[in-house]
This record gives C-alpha cells, structure tokens and sequence, in this order.
C-alpha cells in the first residue's frame, strides 16, 4: 500500500484546513485508516482514525469537536478536514493504513498497529 499526503500548508489561527491522503495498491475499502501528527521535538501523536467501513471515528481529545475524518472507498482517499486551527496544531501530519483483517467496525488508534505510512504533509498554523 502506497500513500501520498498532500494540502498541507501555512494558515492562520481559526482558519480551516483539508488535508487528504490517497492510497493505492492493496484492498483500500478493507484498510482501517488514521492521521497521526508529529510536531518538532515530539514524539507522533494519534489525531482521527476511521474504519474501512466509514461508519465508525475516533479522535484524540485535543481535536475533538473541530477536526472531521471521512473517506472514499470509490477514489481511494482519506481526508482530515480541520476547522478552528491553533498554533498547537502545527505539525507534519501523517496518514496510516491497517489491512488487517478485522471486522468493518475496527477502529486503530495505536500508531504501533498501522502498516503503512505516508511521507506527511506539513500544517503550519500561525498565530
């Protein structure tokens, strides 16, 4: 499984943001999905995760409410829409792949889970 991130950049605080992440090769409609981001000196952080049914999210507490993860089994794409952005939100963002298997309602939060990775996007939210 491939990935390739892309629509990251530089905004300002309370802007929004959509970053994608298209996948290719394996069974993507099978594959649990998740953004993770990690910012300088830090360590890789979960940020929104999604089962490869579509039908089941989870996010990390400090994006609850603001960030929104979606996907499209047809174009073989994962997105993270992001609206109120902080300064703390800048980081580079990576997007995940599980192929499992597991049932349509799994949901992986743990960045040791994932299989896959893509090279990342960059956010920089201004202040």
């Amino acid at each position: 499984v491939q990935l390739v991130e892309s629509g990251g950049g530089l905004v300002q605080a309370g802007d929004s943001l959509r970053i994608s992440c298209a996948a290719s090769g394996g069974t993507f409609s099978r594959t649990a999905m998740g953004w993770f981001r990690q910012a300088p000196g830090k360590e890789r952080e979960f940020v929104a995760a999604i089962s490869w049914s579509g039908g089941n999210t989870n996010y990390a507490d400090s994006v609850k409410g603001r960030f929104t993860i979606s996907r499209d089994n047809v174009k073989n794409t994962v997105s993270l829409q992001m609206y109120s952005l902080k300064p703390e939100d800048t980081a580079v963002y990576y997007c995940a792949a599980d192929e499992g298997p597991f049932p349509a309602s799994t949901i992986i939060s743990r960045a040791r889970s994932y299989d896959y990775w893509g090279q990342g996007t960059q956010v920089t939210v201004s202040s």
